[in-house]
């Protein structure tokens, strides 16, 4: 059987908390506020998760570029119970992630950073 881009997306989020214990959920959403693919428990709405990534991004987009700082290459909010990473897949998408409160930042960016070109093939195609 062969397994869809939106399986195979799936599969490589599992992998990425797989790899990285301090990523608690993930998902890809498109730029419009819609998820693509992705490996939210299930206490965590996804529509919910879509239209804020997608808002946190075109935000952080317009920032970067209004005060002259290049292209967004990563958002990253820091709370009490954790941190939400964003990370552009493409042109079209960006990769959410959920992270605990004492994630080591630098790994979980560099295995987002593989996984975001890893899905980039799947979003693009």
């Amino acid at each position: 059987m062969v397994k869809s881009s939106t399986d195979l997306m799936a599969e490589r989020l599992r992998e990425l908390e797989n790899r990285t214990p301090d990523v608690e959920a993930s998902a890809v959403v498109s730029v419009d506020g819609l998820i693509i693919a992705s490996a939210l428990p299930e206490n965590v709405e996804e529509d919910r998760v879509s239209a804020m990534s997608a808002a946190m991004l075109s935000l952080g987009e317009r920032i970067s570029g209004e005060l002259g700082r290049g292209l967004l290459e990563q958002v990253y909010i820091h709370g009490n119970d954790g941190y939400v990473l964003l990370m552009a897949v493409g042109s079209d998408a960006v990769l959410t992630a959920l992270a605990r409160p004492k994630a080591k930042l630098g790994l979980v960016l560099l295995e987002m950073e593989r996984a975001a070109s890893d899905l980039a093939q799947w979003v693009d195609a």
